[in-house]
């Protein structure tokens, strides 16, 4: 039995002749490495800028406002239609409580700021930064967002239902009860953000990606289809998704 298995090896073995003539074995192919993220483009902002002046630089219909560096402003309860902010700096200013409509912020970086309960619609931002910004309360409705980033935020209470996100990332942010319903999120990236209670009915997002974030009891988790959840963050998303599905968990 074993001269037949021995007999079976050596006759699928190649003589030694063979050998010679065969090539060497190329050696593996190195694993592709996954493709990173593009991180959204920078605002570009003119140097130097202009200090702006208030009231001249304060909110009207139809203004344009471009190479400015608003230090402080109130801009605080005004209505406006049809606004462009184009290569300004906004540090510590309040846009609390205005209500905006057609309105552009292109190339802006805004600091320290307060945009509580700001409401706008039909507007954008374009290569825009955000940090450090109290967001709290505010609704962006059928906006546009491109090449936008949001870092360490204060960002629960927002609203951005039935708008668009493109190359857009939410940094160390606070989300909590935030409302995307309807909005396209897809390749939108939240890292290290807390989602609790965020709402994300009939959203679309295919290649969304979180990492390092708290989904517990966020709404609409169906529609999650398509996005990617890191390890860490899928026992919260599972609670929601049973909860969605009325699947009762014990004890």
């Amino acid at each position: 039995m074993h001269a037949s298995l021995g007999v079976a090896i050596r006759a699928a073995t190649p003589p030694r002749a063979a050998w010679a003539r065969l090539r060497p074995m190329s050696p593996p192919s190195p694993r592709r490495q996954p493709k990173r993220p593009k991180a959204p483009a920078a605002p570009k902002l003119p140097s130097p800028l202009v200090m702006a002046e208030l009231p001249r630089h304060a909110l009207e219909d139809d203004g344009t406002y471009r190479g400015l560096e608003f230090h402080g402003g109130n801009l605080t309860s005004r209505q406006a239609d049809a606004v462009d902010y184009e290569g300004c700096r906004f540090v510590t200013t309040s846009f609390a409580g205005t209500q905006l409509r057609r309105a552009g912020f292109v190339d802006v970086e805004l600091e320290r700021c307060d945009l509580s309960n700001m409401t706008a619609r039909t507007s954008g931002m374009h290569r825009a930064r955000t940090s450090a910004t109290r967001l709290t309360g505010m609704t962006w409705t059928e906006c546009t967002f491109r090449d936008v980033l949001f870092d360490a935020c204060r960002a629960d209470l927002t609203g951005f239902r039935f708008s668009t996100f493109k190359n857009a990332v939410f940094r160390d942010c606070v989300m909590r009860e935030a409302n995307f319903q309807n909005a396209d999120l897809r390749g939108v990236r939240f890292e290290r953000c807390d989602l609790s209670g965020a709402q994300f009915s009939q959203a679309q997002m295919d290649g969304a990606h979180f990492s390092g974030c708290v989904l517990l009891g966020i709404g609409g988790v169906t529609s999650l289809k398509g996005a990617i959840v890191a390890g860490s963050d899928a026992q919260g998303l599972a609670l929601a998704l049973a909860g969605a599905l009325g699947i009762l968990i014990e004890e």
